[in-house]
């Protein structure tokens, strides 16, 4: 049971959704070492992979720019809904050409970047992996755009070791907020304000 008042009126307490930030930090694991493991899988492939990656992260930015009680919500947002763009670009239209899928991508990781790393310090709290995150991406995506003649295989192995990393801290992130929610449910007032 949560110590946050439950009215009509508050934003729903994010601990007891920790497992959604577990389930999607598995998948972004697993989805990154599927592009380690097999960086030579076809162009198609890997772009609706990508794409449904983005989708679902955008989604999950949305969700918690609803839920979040930041002052960085409307950036998280606007992130959101620009991976969901980028996403559906990427399902929709599996391009023919590495350049264009790298130019998508590489943007996409510099303005994830640049807007988790703002956020980062607006958050109340524990920063740092945030900032991590932000800066994975920020150099993610400078390497992706610098690079003119990246190649298939590379280029899966970059986006994989993001992935990586941002699976292992989303599950971490899923990790201290089911701590959050157990020490909230076995503080003795949040049982009896209930």
């Amino acid at each position: 049971m949560s110590t946050r008042p439950s009215t009509s009126q508050s934003a729903p307490d994010p601990s007891v959704l920790w497992w959604i930030g577990s389930l999607v930090g598995l998948g972004t694991f697993c989805v990154g070492v599927f592009l380690v493991v097999s960086p030579h899988e076809t162009l198609e492939v890997l772009t609706v992979v990508l794409g449904v990656l983005l989708l679902v992260d955008g989604a999950f930015a949305v969700l918690g720019a609803i839920a979040g009680a930041s002052d960085s919500r409307g950036l998280l947002a606007i992130v959101g809904v620009l991976s969901m763009i980028a996403g559906l670009l990427l399902v929709k239209k599996p391009f023919d050409t590495l350049v264009v899928l790298t130019l998508v991508v590489g943007v996409w990781f510099v303005v994830a970047g640049v807007v988790r790393l703002v956020a980062a310090f607006a958050m109340i709290g524990s920063k740092a992996a945030t900032i991590v995150a932000a800066l994975v991406d920020l150099v993610a995506g400078a390497l992706i755009l610098s690079w003119p003649e990246l190649g298939l295989a590379t280029f899966a192995v970059i986006v994989g070791i993001v992935l990586i990393v941002r699976g292992v801290l989303l599950m971490y992130a899923g990790w201290l907020l089911r701590k959050l929610d157990e020490s909230e449910s076995q503080d003795p007032l949040s049982t009896a304000v209930a």
